[in-house]
Formats: C-alpha cells, structure tokens, sequence
C-alpha cells in the first residue's frame, strides 16, 4: 500500500512525500529508519481508471522479479557485497520504479536491515512467500540458494501465464475482427440490399429479413449497444472486486467445464510446490501453511488452506483436512501427502504433485492450442455461412426472375 506523509526530520524541518509498506505502521518504522518522524500518515487511494503516468507499462513483471533474484544470487555466490550487488543490478534496471526501490533497499541494508526485511518494505513486489523464503535462507546461511529458487520459481509462473494469455490472443484477435465485419456489413452493405429489395418487391427469406431488422436496429439504436456494453463491462469489473463478487467468481471459474480443470491444476502446482518449498527450508507444516494462503489467489483454495493450517496446528494431519474436500483436492493428492506424511519426507511428495501438474497444465495449454483453431474456423463458416445466404439468397432469387 501507498503512504502520503507528514514528518518532521532531525533538524526539525517539515517534509512530506509518499512511502509504500504494509501499513501505517510499517510504514511509520520505515521512516524512522531514515530519521525522519512522522506526524500525519494516510494510505493513498489508487484511481480506479487511472493508468498512473503510464503505471501499465512500468508495471514490475514476475519476469523482472525472476531475472533480479538470479543476478543478486550470482553476485552473493562471487562474495560481492549486498549493498554494492544491489546498487550494480539497480545501475542495470530500465524501469525507474523498480530501480527506486531496489536503490532503497541497498540503503536499508547499509543501515542494518537483513536483506529480508528491507525486502518486506515492499509488500506489493516481493510477497510474503518470497521475504520468508528469504528469511529461511538467511538463517540457513543460504541466501543465494533461496534466490535461485525463488527466479526458477518467478520464471515458472511467468512462462505458464505467458502460455495462457498466448493462446488467447488468437482466439480474442479472430473475434474482434469478425465483429468488425458484421458491424460494417450490417451497416454498409444490408441498407444497400435493403434498398434493392424494396424497389423489387417479392418474397424475402427470413435470414435476410432478420438480418435487416438487426441492421434496421444497429444504424437506429446502435448507441444503446454501445452503453450497455460499456456498462456491463464496467459492473462486472466492480463487481469482480469487490470480496463478494470476487468470491463467487472463484467458486464458479474452477467449476467451469475444461477452464476449470485447468485453473485446480495451476492452484494445487502453486499449493504444492510452495509448501514443498517452504518445508525444504525448514519452516514448520503450519507457517508454511500459513505463508501459502497469503500466495493462492483463489477464494476456495485459501479458505481451504485456512482451515488446514488450524487444525494442524492443533495437531491434525494435512491429508485428513484436504479429504474432506474431493472437488477441490483429487484424492491423487491427499494419497500423495498422506505417504509423506507416514514416511516424514512430505516435501518430496508435494514435489512430485508439482511436477506432475506442472506437465498436466502444459498439456492443457496445447491441447487448448490444437482445439481453438479448428472451433474457430467452423464458428467462421457458420456465420460467414448465414451472411452469404442471407445476402446472395435474394439477389439470386432476382436474377432469376429476370
């Protein structure tokens, strides 16, 4: 969250300016940090239809995230100092907004911070999974092999939503120009037949005379499409965020048929692999638990793993809580942890479910891919299909009543 401050420095001089951190207090120690105290501090509400000075294309990627944790891991493991690592991968840095931050956190650590709480300053960049794993390696004296993890871990998640949003540029891209053509057919080319026909006279088909009623409508009344389309593309997307709305989407998407299979793949391989992680750090079943929930952006899945870290903490095995939820947790699953459990090396169970669903979400992606392309091309016959009827049924009708 963003920060808009009031704060007097050592001297006593007025500053004002804004901070990100978890909270007011989070964010009131930070600036402490920097001898400069605070006497006003209000969290800064983001426009909702504000791109921010072009906030849309600085946007910090996981891809960003992947590569700086490889080159701050290969930089530790050659004994380069934190703070000079730091500020040569800031030097690197295109977008100013991450080399603010990442010049910030040098300074953090040069006044003491460990490298895991001045990463914690920016909760909205480097997520609780990440600033724990760090804190696990920092204890372990592994810091650099945390890091490695964490940019296979970034790059994995960046590939599988590139490969995502890669098969539905096509389909979008298809859809987008059909519509165009209808819309310029329906405006230009049927009042023409329209014209045509009239002057003719004789039987029209029923294709044709819908089709003339909708071009009727959209040349008319086309502006009224336009504001409900743009309404309920703006309800649905306050609806879709606010908790209720987000709520029954989760619940709904994973039930969907095809997308739903798909979307508990993705969700149980980031469950998975990041308990597995966390476990192989070190961390307890609970924390780890913990640590999880805050990473699934899935309603079902969070309340779910809110439940298993309660009842495991009061000593309950993770296998008897996820049983009890067969649509969401395959019973593949609650085996697989239950042999870990019984055999003490859970984390090399939950890694072979995450190698497993890491293949079973690739073959999603290319099944999907080899289906899209033949649906699309029937869909575009039909309706190429109904437009040629509709418009060449009546022409041919009168040439062949001249």
């Amino acid at each position: 969250m963003k920060f808009a401050y009031q704060a007097r420095s050592k001297e006593g001089k007025i500053q004002t300016g804004t901070i990100e951190a978890s909270s007011p207090e989070a964010a009131a120690v930070l600036l402490q940090k920097y001898d400069i105290y605070p006497t006003s501090i209000q969290e800064v509400k983001p426009r909702i239809f504000s791109l921010g000075k072009g906030r849309l294309f600085r946007k910090i990627s996981k891809k960003d995230l992947a590569i700086f944790s490889r080159q701050l891991a290969v930089m530790l493991d050659a004994r380069v100092p934190v703070v000079q690592s730091l500020l040569s991968i800031a030097a690197q840095v295109t977008k100013a907004d991450f080399k603010e931050k990442i010049v910030n956190i040098s300074e953090l650590v040069e006044e003491g911070n460990s490298l895991s709480d001045a990463f914690s300053a920016y909760p909205k960049i480097f997520d609780v999974f990440y600033v724990s794993l760090l804190k696990s390696g920092e204890a372990s004296g592994k810091v650099s092999e945390s890091l490695y993890y964490l940019s296979d871990h970034l790059e994995k998640e960046h590939d599988i939503g590139a490969k995502v949003k890669g098969a539905m540029v096509y389909p979008i891209l298809v859809l987008i120009v059909l519509v165009v053509v209808i819309v310029i057919i329906m405006v230009m080319v049927v009042p023409q037949l329209n014209v045509i026909l009239k002057e003719i006279g004789g039987n029209i088909p029923l294709f044709t005379k819908i089709m003339m009623g909708f071009s009727s409508f959209l040349l008319n009344f086309g502006w009224i499409i336009l504001i409900v389309f743009f309404g309920l593309v703006g309800f649905l997307i306050y609806y879709l965020r606010s908790p209720a709305g987000k709520k029954n989407y989760d619940k709904i998407s994973i039930k969907l048929p095809l997308v739903g299979g798909f979307l508990k793949k993705v969700f149980l391989s980031r469950f998975a692999a990041n308990v597995s992680t966390l476990i192989s750090a070190g961390l307890p079943v609970t924390t780890a638990l913990s640590i999880t929930k805050a990473t699934i952006n899935n309603f079902v899945y969070k309340e779910i793993l809110i439940e298993a870290e309660k009842e495991v903490s009061e000593g309950e095995k993770m296998s008897s809580i996820l049983v009890r939820y067969p649509e969401a947790i395959p019973v593949f699953v609650t085996q697989m942890i239950k042999v870990g459990e019984d055999t003490g090396k859970i984390d090399k169970t939950l890694l072979e479910i995450v190698n497993f669903y890491d293949k079973e979400v690739e073959r999603g992606v290319e099944t999907f891919m080899s289906l899209i392309e033949p649906i699309l091309i029937i869909f575009l016959a039909v309706v190429v299909a109904i437009l040629a009827i509709s418009v060449m049924s009546p022409l041919y009708g009168m040439l062949s009543a001249l």
